[in-house]
């Protein structure tokens, strides 16, 4: 295993966090349409994205780098907890009204906002 013990826990408490947002990024991907034929899919391509933006920054964060290595110890972990992401996605259709996840969004978590558009 390529991560220390400490990095997977944040890497797992991070997943955990998109996974209990998911309704607010599907909102986000719906917003792409037509651009995007899935929003289910560019939700799960965000969050994805997201979780890799924090694993590099917290590396970085303690002076180094990721290693190829590492970067697929991140891909192995995003993989075995994918179901539980995609099913996050998945129950969040229509949970949000018009609107009401992308405002949740931006109001709460604007920086990421700004870094996802």
């Amino acid at each position: 295993m390529a991560v220390s013990k400490e990095m997977r826990s944040y890497i797992d408490g991070q997943i955990d966090y998109y996974i209990s947002e998911a309704g607010s990024y599907r909102q986000m991907a719906e917003a792409y349409r037509p651009e995007v034929d899935s929003a289910d899919d560019a939700a799960f391509g965000i969050i994805a994205g997201s979780v890799y933006a924090s694993f590099v920054q917290a590396v970085q964060s303690q002076g180094g780098a990721p290693s190829l290595e590492d970067v697929q110890e991140l891909g192995r972990i995003l993989k075995e907890r994918a179901p539980l992401v995609k099913k996050a996605i998945l129950d969040a259709r229509g949970a949000a009204g018009p609107g009401g996840g992308l405002l949740a969004l931006a109001a709460g978590h604007g920086a990421m906002l700004l870094l996802c558009l």
